[in-house]
């Protein structure tokens, strides 16, 4: 699952696209836009230094960590 980039928020700074290890952004028509969602590593960099909070992440289930409480 790539990160999904809010465009009502997004001010096209590109700090995202030069924090990204993999190059997953492009720019496209004055747009941050995904380009390769499945390079995508899920770090969360983008989401942590985007400024205006833009980048939201979707996380496969592989990703979740589970927690189911046992009874001792």
């Amino acid at each position: 699952m790539p990160p999904m980039i809010d465009q009502a928020k997004c001010r096209v700074c590109g700090l995202c696209m030069q924090i990204c290890p993999l190059d997953v952004f492009t720019k496209r028509e004055e747009k941050i836009v995904v380009a390769y969602p499945e390079e995508c590593w899920h770090c969360r960099a983008c989401v942590i230094d985007c400024p205006a909070q833009a980048i939201s992440m979707r996380y496969p289930l592989s990703h979740m960590m589970l927690h189911i409480d046992l009874e001792h």
